[in-house]
This record gives C-alpha cells, structure tokens and sequence, in this order.
C-alpha cells in the first residue's frame, strides 16, 4: 500500500497532497484499519524530498485526526443514551457493563485516551466511548490534543529521516505496525476476555434471583 502511494502523490500538486494526507488522517476515526500513522509517515518523507513542507504535514495531518476524532466523540455524546437502549447496543455493553466502563473512564479516562493515541486501531475507539459513556469534553480533549501532537511530531521527524531511502521507510513503517499493533492486541485481548466474564456473571446472577411467585399459587401451599 505506501509503496504504492508513493508513486501516485510524488506527481500531485502539492495542495492535493496535503490534502490526501489530511484525509487519510482523519479516516482512521471510522475505519481504523486505515492508519493514520502511515499518511504521517509519506507526509515527512516527501518533506524530506522537498516536496512538501514538514510543518505544514505536522498541522494538516494533526488537525485532520484530531478535528475529525472530536466529531466522532460529540457523536457519541449526544446519541450515546439512545444507542445503549437499541439491541445493538445492549449487546455491545449491557447496563451493568457501562456503569464499569463510566466508572473507568472517570478514574483512568485522561490516561486511557493518552496512552490509545499511540495505539492503531485503539486510538479511532477511545473518543466513540468516551462520547457513548458522556465523558466531559476537557479531560477528552486535552489527552487527545497532546498525544497527537506528540505522536505526529515523532512520525513527520521519522518520515523525514527516512529521506530519499524507500527501503528505509518501508523498515519504519512494518518494525512500527508491528509493535503497536502487538501492544493494541494485547489490550483488546483482555477487554474481551473482561467482556466475556462480565457477561457471564451478569447472567449467574440473574438466574440467581429468586422468583417473584403470586401471592396465590406459591409452590407447596393449597389453594
């Protein structure tokens, strides 16, 4: 994929490459199989060509990400309720489930989205929860706003030190898939593996619960 996306946006102009760049930033918040790490990356390399201008790839894929993660958060926020009554969403996180993930979030939320925006995949999930469980704007805000500019720093400083060695970049791009994808499958491991657990004692215990008999008709009596 990047090989091949280097061959078609050495030859844009360069407002159209910003704004590809751009784009693939921000898609990532709805399909987060499309990193954005790699837009970032393309962006500093052909910094580094000459071709476009490390700043402006650092504010344009910056701004992009992080724009478009906030309207995904306010999304959820102001549909959050109303989507946790429909079928989909009791199966997503039954009621006891988002009383723990609210309960984490107001302990761990600023934390959480910090350490996620690292994370492919992870980082495009953070801010929908945190808008589905009404997490309060600053401590959503000001995580996601600072680890994306640490993180988009460091990938245009990368895409930029890679310069003109192709192979270089390619390294950069599968030693770094590879390590964050690792770390982001373990946590989603064991989110699910908590998932699971918490849905099958949330069934113990309703099966558990005594049965309300009429007050006529409760077994061993005679009418």
């Amino acid at each position: 994929m990047l090989d091949q996306m280097l061959v078609w946006l050495q030859d844009v102009p360069p407002y159209l490459l910003y704004a590809a760049l751009g784009t693939g930033a921000a898609v990532e918040n709805i399909a987060p199989v499309i990193p954005a790490d790699t837009f970032v990356l393309l962006g500093g390399f052909f910094a580094a060509r000459g071709l476009a201008s490390a700043e402006v790839v650092f504010l344009v894929t910056w701004a992009s990400n992080v724009v478009f993660a906030l309207v995904v958060y306010t999304v959820g926020y102001h549909y959050g309720d109303t989507f946790f009554q429909t079928r989909i969403g009791r199966y997503l996180l039954d009621p006891k489930q988002v009383e723990v993930v609210r309960k984490f979030y107001g302990r761990w939320g600023v934390p959480a989205i910090f350490y996620t925006r690292f994370l492919p995949g992870l980082r495009a999930v953070t801010p929908v929860f945190a808008g589905l469980i009404r997490q309060r704007p600053v401590s959503v805000v000001v995580p996601l706003v600072l680890a994306s500019g640490i993180w988009y720093g460091a990938l245009v400083w990368l895409g930029a030190f890679a310069g003109r060695n192709v192979d270089q970049l390619l390294g950069i791009q599968d030693r770094l898939n590879w390590t964050l994808t690792s770390i982001a499958g373990v946590i989603v491991v064991l989110l699910a593996g908590w998932w699971l657990r918490s849905r099958r004692r949330h069934k113990a215990d309703v099966g558990s619960e005594p049965r309300a008999w009429p007050a006529s008709g409760r077994p061993g009596t005679i009418e």
